[in-house]
């Protein structure tokens, strides 16, 4: 399905996600019959959407943190009517050429649509290839039907219950704070040196850095995947531990330098070494990678009870606590970098869950490079991503310096 960003604006009838009802109501009243009926099924049996959209986005080496923030924010919501929220996932080619997705998450997470994307450029550019001229390698498909356009309907109270939508959609657009940078100084090659893993290096850094920031610890959600399973989607990894708040603390103990936070961390008698957080974090994800975690669990009890009408005093304790840190990892598989460095990815982001909170993506990036994805709401006094995207780097330096391995070493 292809679809011109500057037309009608039907499709913030999906965006306004706070609540489905409009959208429900309105698609009984208004799309149930005649011609809005044909042209959206056109468009829900379509396997995805297109948009072209008529803007210019992109990283530029003149403005690299603004070209990059609203390109994030363009990709995540538009201009909230030039992005069919509910399909699969949108294409989205900008005038300039540059292209990225935006993904409706029921059907699939965001590690299942990168490697759809990595699929989708590798297999385009290092197997198909293309011409001189610029064009595909391969012969042309004359069968290929030429495009329709979709004929609509709309009545003065459906176009006002449109606006509505769209309103409350910028709404919550104009309030996501969001920030995308990459992190150079080192990548998962330098981390591997230091003999710890690469993801466990990243969260215990993020919490470092919302210790910082907050000056408090918080509730930590990290996505793993539960591909083990049929029909497996995710668990809960709980990055915020006993053990990493002993480390955190430690490393923001004034009376400590680093030469005694490097011995600290070699003789772990009276605290809890990184290596000791790492490993706990690194148990909780192939708990949670087998089955074995706790928030799914606690989820399926949540809905029994609803179902059968039980009040739970216990489900309601554990289950009222916000993710205000909620984290993922999108990772990369199919294209070799150290062949193919043009085709570094910055990885996709997401929306803050909590409303005080923040949200943070990230992708390692071959040996070198990885880069964050974070995000908050512009209406919450407390938090910044920018400032936390600044807490996340100097966290990243400061305990890495504390292995002793020379940061230039992977250049």
């Amino acid at each position: 399905m292809l679809i011109r960003a500057n037309s009608c604006p039907i499709r913030a009838l999906a965006a306004a996600k706070v609540s489905r009802v409009p959208w429900a109501k309105g698609r009984q009243a208004y799309f149930g019959r005649r011609k809005n009926k044909q042209s959206l099924d056109a468009v829900e049996k379509a396997a995805f959407f297109v948009t072209l959209d008529e803007t210019e986005q992109g990283y530029r080496k003149e403005d690299p943190v603004t070209s990059m923030d609203t390109y994030a924010k363009s990709l995540l919501h538009g201009s909230c009517y030039d992005r069919w929220f509910d399909k699969t996932f949108t294409l989205v080619v900008f005038k300039n050429g540059k292209m990225g997705l935006n993904t409706e998450h029921s059907w699939a997470d965001a590690s299942i649509v990168g490697q759809l994307w990595e699929n989708v450029m590798s297999s385009d550019c290092l197997q198909l290839g293309y011409t001189e001229d610029g064009h595909c390698k391969g012969d042309i498909n004359q069968n290929i039907p030429f495009p329709t356009r979709l004929q609509w309907e709309i009545p003065e109270e459906c176009q006002e219950v449109i606006e509505r939508s769209l309103c409350t959609a910028k709404s919550l657009a104009d309030d996501v704070d969001f920030y995308s940078f990459p992190f150079d100084t080192f990548g998962k090659g330098l981390i591997k040196k230091a003999k710890i893993s690469p993801d466990a290096f990243v969260q215990l850094s993020l919490q470092l850095a919302y210790y910082r920031d907050m000056g408090k610890f918080c509730l930590t959600y990290e996505a793993s995947m539960t591909r083990l399973f049929r029909e497996g989607r995710t668990e809960t990894v709980c990055s915020c531990t006993t053990e990493s708040c002993n480390y955190v603390q430690a490393m923001e103990d004034p009376t400590q330098n680093v030469s005694s936070l490097q011995q600290f961390m070699i003789n772990s008698h009276h605290f809890i070494s990184i290596w000791i957080a790492a490993d706990k974090h690194q148990h909780l994800y192939r708990l949670a990678m087998t089955g074995a975690g706790i928030d799914r669990h606690l989820f399926c009890l949540y809905v029994v009870s609803k179902y059968l009408g039980v009040e739970s005093p216990f489900l309601k304790e554990v289950l009222s606590e916000p993710w205000r840190l909620s984290t993922s990892q999108t990772p990369q598989q199919h294209i070799n970098l150290e062949k193919n460095p043009e085709f570094v990815s910055s990885g996709g982001g997401f929306g803050p869950v909590a409303a005080d909170g923040y949200g943070v993506s990230y992708i390692l990036v071959g040996e070198h490079l990885i880069h964050f994805h974070v995000s908050s709401k512009f209406s919450c006094p407390e938090t910044d991503s920018h400032r936390f995207g600044k807490n996340i780097k100097q966290a990243m330096v400061d305990i890495i310096a504390l292995f002793g391995v020379g940061m230039n070493s992977t250049k």
